[in-house]
């Protein structure tokens, strides 16, 4: 599959948003920087917890304040709504270039976003130093880019030696441990 192959298909911003919800991004984006943003995206999600540019704005806002487990969340939920809207397995573990490709012909913009927020949240999973679930994520957005139009064979690389340099650590822990 071709990711960069999504030209005329609407984007998720291009969803209409309730004016009072699009209000509130627009007052939350003013205060951007600013801590009092976090009530406008909050109540922005409350009224929309389905849409994506809601969605987006949480993500990028708790990301940007460093607060990589709240991204986290905000991903996963991202994930589990594209997943729902795109008829695939709720588990992002039993995606499979079968049943994506078949979710590209429903939307192949909704598909790569689902693959780049997997990607994203493996990201964040190697700020929060969890290597191994970041690894299992990059590796499945790796089963169905093998061209990888995504970026992801650099982060896989480093998801791998972190992954191995926590196993060389364990063991050496192991070791002084034995000796003492």
């Amino acid at each position: 599959m071709d990711f960069l192959d999504f030209t005329g298909e609407e984007m998720y911003f291009n969803e209409p948003l309730a004016p009072d919800v699009e209000a509130l991004l627009t007052d939350a984006s003013q205060r951007y920087g600013e801590e009092s943003a976090e009530l406008s995206l909050m109540r922005a999600y409350f009224l929309e917890p389905q849409h994506l540019t809601v969605l987006v704005a949480l993500y990028r806002y708790f990301y940007y304040r460093q607060r990589y487990r709240e991204a986290l969340i905000t991903a996963e939920r991202a994930i589990a709504i594209v997943a729902e809207r795109l008829e695939l397995p709720p588990r992002w573990e039993d995606l499979s270039e079968s049943n994506l490709s078949a979710a590209t012909q429903h939307s192949m913009t909704l598909t790569r976003f689902l693959l780049l927020a997997l990607k994203g949240s493996a990201y964040l999973l190697m700020r929060l130093n969890e290597p191994e679930a970041a690894l299992a994520r990059f590796e499945k957005v790796a089963e169905v880019d093998t061209s990888d139009r995504l970026g992801i064979n650099e982060l896989l690389t480093m998801a791998r030696a972190a992954v191995a340099e926590a196993a060389a650590a364990q063991a050496g822990d192991k070791v002084h441990y034995l000796k003492t």
